[in-house]
């Protein structure tokens, strides 16, 4: 992932999606790409349109916070795009450093997830791997794989794999369209930060080469940090659910997230959810069993 490459693909996907009327710019004849030209573009930044092309070319790298914040606001980025926009067009330095260990899920965050036996839960680390999960979480979104299966690098799902890979995870989500791009959108965000996380690229190169939609939805560069909102989902043992989920972050730099599912009281999400939860409780003693 060279970030000069990343940062000019997406100020061309950007530019390309603003229409001259979006930003009350007067439109002059036909136009054989779509989008604003990249002169129009530099004209609302203020900065000339040879720097502007340097740019989007990944020739300069050097650009200053007004020069990216100008840039930002003539493509109307909104707060996650802008930041986006800033990694890519100023990324840390890193040394060059061993690889790094697999990650571990904090045996606290575990003990955490284990206790709500009501509300399904599961730990992604920064590339969206399972480093964790509680009983419910397993039946809700991956009953078909071993339980233990997070608990080895080599043998630990990956949830942006999974949807776009896995049948299973693909028919589980009703509306699977708007949860492709979701995962990709956050999985961009992700990549703007790492762009020497070689595991990574090779998880992003395996889902660009198995599926289409998967290459399809990354070349439009989406950006969007998902923490909340509706999933909708058709579950193969209970049914239709509507549910809630919320995404905590710990206080550290770990990047894992604890992603959370309710659903609303009294509706029929939540009976659905009860229902996973008294098939699961004689699952979860044999759970206890084998961490014994």
């Amino acid at each position: 992932m060279g970030t000069n490459s990343e940062l000019g693909e997406f100020l061309r996907v950007r530019r390309a999606a603003l229409q001259p009327q979006d930003v009350g710019v007067l439109n002059y004849g036909f136009r054989r790409v779509p989008g604003l030209r990249r002169e129009e573009l530099a004209m609302l930044a203020g900065v000339s349109t040879t720097y502007y092309t340097r740019l989007e070319q990944g020739l300069s790298t050097n650009a200053s916070e007004a020069v990216i914040g100008a840039i930002a606001r003539a493509l109307n980025l909104d707060a996650a795009e802008r930041a986006h926009l800033f990694n890519l067009a100023r990324p840390v330095k890193t040394r060059r450093r061993a690889p790094a260990k697999p990650d571990k899920i904090r045996a606290g965050t575990l003990r955490l997830i284990q206790s709500m036996s009501g509300t399904p839960a599961i730990v992604l680390g920064r590339r969206s791997e399972v480093l964790g999960w509680n009983t419910l979480g397993h039946r809700l979104l991956a009953g078909h794989l071993d339980y233990t299966a997070p608990a080895a690098p080599s043998t630990r799902p990956n949830m942006t794999r999974m949807l776009f890979l896995d049948q299973h995870t693909r028919e589980l989500y009703v509306r699977w369209p708007e949860e492709a791009r979701r995962a990709v959108a956050s999985l961009r965000l992700v990549a703007g930060k790492s762009s020497d996380d070689q595991e990574l690229a090779s998880l992003i190169g395996e889902l660009s080469l198995g599926s289409g939609e998967f290459a399809t939805l990354w070349a439009k560069h989406p950006v969007e940090n998902c923490m909340s909102g509706l999933k909708y989902m058709q579950h193969p043992e209970v049914g239709y659910l509507e549910l809630n989920f919320e995404v905590l972050t710990p206080p550290d730099e770990s990047g894992h997230r604890v992603l959370m599912y309710a659903a609303e009281p009294g509706s029929p999400g939540a009976e659905a959810l009860q229902l996973l939860h008294d098939t699961t409780e004689g699952v979860s003693a044999v759970h206890r069993v084998q961490r014994t």
